[in-house]
């Protein structure tokens, strides 16, 4: 049974938390398998050199197809709407970064991802 109600809320409103607790520990489970392989892929790739292959990969894509010079511009219009002295870093970042991912093209996330199914495919172990 529930421990703690908020007032005004009765047991009605709250799943029985020996029903939640299994369900919760299979997704938590689930999360630590997924942290611990993002983790082992992330090493790897830094391991064997491949991560930084892939940033300057991402880098010259990016550049070749005018994505840096539309982010330098969603830049200066941030800096132009808010007024320099009124613009701290992680304002741009918070305010161009949704933007930002959204113009990197298709072709250039499908190119990227090729390479790291390749590298997975590779270096499986």
């Amino acid at each position: 049974s529930l421990k703690f109600l908020p007032r005004g809320l009765s047991s009605k409103h709250f799943v029985n938390e020996t029903y939640l607790q299994p369900h919760i520990s299979v997704l938590t489970n689930t999360m630590n398998k997924e942290a611990r392989l993002k983790a082992s892929i992330n090493q790897k790739l830094t391991e064997t050199g491949e991560r930084d292959r892939l940033k300057e990969l991402l880098r010259a894509k990016l550049t070749e197809c005018g994505w840096k010079d539309q982010m330098k511009a969603q830049c200066k219009d941030v800096i132009k709407q808010k007024g320099l002295e009124h613009v701290t870093v992680e304002d741009l970042v918070v305010e161009v970064t949704p933007k930002g991912r959204a113009l990197v093209p298709d072709s250039v996330k499908k190119e990227l991802l090729q390479r790291i199914r390749a590298f997975l495919t590779q270096h499986a172990s």
